[in-house]
């Protein structure tokens, strides 16, 4: 009797695995709009974990980013340059 009741619980179990694996495989349907939404949060939470994980491995880099950033947007040593001309002004 022992060896029935193991044998239908493998088999029970095998057929559970079975079904739960077909359940998972369906693909859910979605509009088009949460799929987007869904896409765009997801890249958005990893990409800023890697970006402060680059940060943390690599300062030089980081700071070579907002360097960039400051060229793109025409504020790089915007300071420097301003107090150079007025030092140019008081002589």
């Amino acid at each position: 009797m022992q060896d029935w009741i193991g044998l239908i619980f493998f088999i029970l179990l095998i057929i559970g695995a079975i079904v739960g694996l077909k359940m998972l495989a369906k693909p859910k349907t979605r509009t088009e709009e949460e799929f987007e939404r869904g896409a765009a949060e997801s890249v958005s939470m990893l990409g800023a974990s890697m970006n402060a994980l680059q940060e943390l491995m690599n300062p030089a880099e980081a700071k070579a980013k907002e360097v960039q950033t400051q060229m793109k947007e025409g504020r790089y040593m915007k300071k420097k340059r301003e107090g150079k001309a007025n030092d140019d002004e008081s002589e």
